[in-house]
């Protein structure tokens, strides 16, 4: 019998292509009829392999979780973008392939994510989700985040709501 082992780790520019992968695949199911479609598609075609490993190497904080020589998720991090907040981290994205989903890897690439933040001395952690992306808000509640502060963001006109959830 083997054992499959599925750790998070910091990504390197060989990665790029998996994020990429990772990135549309997610967002495609996330967002599909929350975020208008121009939007959606204009945004997922940006983030393409040559925008991750630019990211990778220019120092964003991203972390991976690989099996089988697969980037089955991603997650960017690093110090919180909203002053008024306590928590000196923030989780910028969490995503995984849908196929992953649900079965304890985003609670597994979270946690990873959150010791990486206090691995860099910043303490608690805030991420950011839209309201109507129910699966998103449903993950950071059931992980014990608290919903601290709401704001807005607008695509092609759409205003949508988003929540902040913290730890810390």
């Amino acid at each position: 019998m083997s054992i499959l082992s599925i750790e998070a780790r910091r990504a390197s520019t060989a990665d790029a292509f998996g994020v990429a992968a990772v990135h549309d695949a997610s967002w495609r199911q996330a967002y599909t009829g929350i975020i208008p479609h121009m939007s959606l598609n204009t945004m997922i075609r940006r983030r393409d392999a040559q925008w991750w490993a630019r990211a990778i190497r220019h120092s964003t904080r991203i972390l991976v979780l690989e099996t089988l020589g697969q980037i089955v998720g991603y997650a960017t991090l690093g110090q919180n973008r909203v002053s008024a907040l306590s928590q000196q981290g923030e989780v910028y994205e969490l995503y995984l392939m849908p196929e992953y989903q649900g079965v304890g890897l985003g609670k597994k690439l979270f946690l990873a994510a959150r010791q990486e933040l206090e691995a860099i001395g910043l303490k608690g952690c805030v991420v950011w989700a839209l309201e109507d992306n129910v699966q998103a808000t449903q993950f950071y509640a059931n992980a014990g985040g608290m919903d601290i502060a709401e704001g807005t963001e607008t695509f092609n006109g759409k205003s949508l709501n988003k929540l902040a959830f913290a730890w810390g």
